[in-house]
């Protein structure tokens, strides 16, 4: 079998760009906003602006794990056909799709919604529950994404 090393390798960078995008927004971007009180700027930004503005950069990189979900499940589903599997890439691979789909097609939208209901939805405990749910599914994703790269990037170097 002849394998396109292009689409292997492409998939390696998605993999690995989807990684640390999560560990950028995750641990760089959104403590810089929600804390800019530390920044000795001029202007502070509230909680509920600053959440205005994590949800919109988050909706836009629920854009991207849209992509991503897809091309997982095609790559992966194109793989597994040719014999190229493991429990490990299939589990990874399947939550990758699941976790990335939640966030971009469920969490985002609702908390987007909550916020276009004003300031005094997003101190609810549903907001708050929401909120949770979607940084658990988010970290999820970031240990799945890593375990599929790396699991993935064995198995290339064993073929």
């Amino acid at each position: 079998m002849k394998r396109n090393i292009y689409v292997d390798f492409s998939y390696l960078v998605i993999l690995a760009s989807t990684f640390g995008a999560i560990l950028v927004l995750g641990a760089l971007v959104a403590p810089v906003i929600f804390h800019n009180q530390n920044l000795g700027m001029e202007i502070l930004v509230d909680r509920y602006n600053a959440g205005m503005m994590m949800a919109e950069i988050f909706n836009r990189f629920s854009y991207w794990l849209y992509f991503v979900a897809f091309y997982v499940i095609i790559y992966e589903l194109y793989m597994y056909k040719n014999g190229q599997r493991d429990r490990y890439i299939i589990l990874s691979s399947i939550t990758v799709a699941f976790t990335s789909l939640m966030f971009s097609a469920v969490y985002s939208p609702k908390i987007l919604a909550m916020q276009d209901l004003g300031r005094e939805a997003t101190q609810s405990d549903t907001f708050e529950a929401i909120h949770k749910a979607s940084e658990i599914d988010f970290k999820i994703l970031a240990v799945a994404v890593i375990i599929l790269f790396i699991r993935r990037l064995m198995l290339m170097r064993i073929n």
